[in-house]
């Protein structure tokens, strides 16, 4: 049996091996390697995609999610609602920038934030939301954009997780992930569903003067060279990871039917077992199954990691200490929020391998000894 990776990355690169080698040598060959053509062909083929035009590229998603924040001229003291049930990426440029996250708790089946615990997080100090788009599936986007219309909030799309992923409306439109709310933001950190040879991420939007703005901040403020309008940073997609990216988004979908198949076997063969929780899907949504993550109902959840080990199965817990609970938020003053499911989840939680070279060996091994385990 081929070892069993969280994500095999190389198993993955040796079946595309002479198209990306080819992408990389055709930028070595141009020595355009910031702001080249390359960067250019993936941005245009991203934007086609996701059906959206505007498509800023830059260097990783922990960027995207600040420079959308900077974009839309929140100023420290604001309020943004979001999960604390989320990689800290989300809310560390919150801290950053010095806003305020005001941390509300997840649905226990889709692991996303609900539109009831958003209402009720609302004062007058609330500027934006940032739905986090968690393990490869949407949130409640419809009733979030109603709330967002009703209040006249900003929408931050964290889409990190779950590109490819869509959502239909009650009317009957369907959309991508990422599309949806005023920002959209991505990361292409290798690990991803699309993901580079290094870091790098995207910024999308509908609107084409924030667009316009967006690619302000993310050059140095400006829009004509030394001619600095804005504060901004430097965060831009080298042309060696855009040729890579450009690439493997001609097989993003390829590869999201290739995770489906799996949590598919997966779900099957845990669906009888008490002790196992497995995802859920909401209404509307698919799911492109950045993690397979299940809920563990009265089992040792420590025990069954090191089992696995054992038997050369890794297992990842995501994430073991929520948002809110953690020391850089401690200038918040935070000990009485109280998030029951997210805390709960903390607890129980348990992510497997997943990703598009699983095989039939593999799925049988990891099925045979987790249930092997929790019996």
């Amino acid at each position: 049996m081929v070892p069993i990776q969280m994500v095999d990355l190389k198993r993955q690169y040796l079946k595309i091996k002479n198209e990306v080698d080819g992408a990389i040598l055709n930028v070595l060959e141009t020595t355009s390697f910031i702001n080249g053509k390359a960067v250019s062909d993936f941005s245009t083929h991203l934007g086609k995609y996701l059906a959206i035009e505007q498509v800023i590229p830059c260097a990783n998603g922990t960027d995207a999610l600040q420079i959308a924040m900077m974009a839309l001229d929140l100023q420290p003291g604001d309020e943004v609602i979001t999960p604390s049930f989320t990689y800290i990426a989300t809310t560390e440029v919150m801290a950053l920038l010095r806003l305020k996250p005001v941390f509300v708790d997840v649905d226990a089946s889709t692991f996303c934030m609900t539109a009831e615990g958003i209402r009720k997080a609302i004062t007058p100090k609330t500027k934006a939301i940032v739905p986090v788009h968690l393990y490869g599936q949407s949130a409640p986007m419809e009733a979030i954009m109603d709330i967002a219309k009703e209040f006249g909030l900003f929408v931050i799309e964290d889409n990190a997780q779950a590109i490819g992923a869509s959502i239909t409306f009650s009317n009957g439109k369907t959309s991508k992930t990422g599309t949806i709310g005023d920002i959209g933001c991505t990361s292409f950190f290798p690990s991803k569903n699309l993901g580079g040879y290094g870091d790098g991420g995207a910024i999308v939007t509908k609107d084409a003067a924030l667009a316009d703005k967006i690619r302000m901040i993310a050059n140095h403020g400006q829009s004509k060279r030394y001619y600095h309008d804005l504060v901004g940073c430097n965060s831009r997609l080298d042309s060696i990871q855009a040729a890579v990216l450009n690439i493997k988004l001609g097989h993003l979908d390829e590869y999201n039917a290739a995770r489906g198949a799996a949590a598919k076997t997966y779900t099957e063969a845990f669906s009888s077992n008490p002790k196992i929780t497995t995802p859920t899907i909401a209404a509307g949504n698919t799911h492109v199954f950045h993690q397979y993550t299940l809920i563990l109902n009265d089992a040792d959840r420590n025990g069954l990691v090191e089992y696995l080990a054992t038997k050369d199965v890794p297992a990842m817990i995501y994430y073991p200490v929520p948002a809110h609970r953690q020391k850089m938020f401690g200038f918040l003053n935070l000990p009485d929020v109280d998030l029951p499911v997210t805390d709960w989840l903390t607890e129980r939680v348990v992510s497997l391998p997943i990703h598009s070279e699983l095989d039939k060996e593999q799925l049988e091994h990891i099925i045979h000894h987790v249930n092997s385990y929790l019996k």
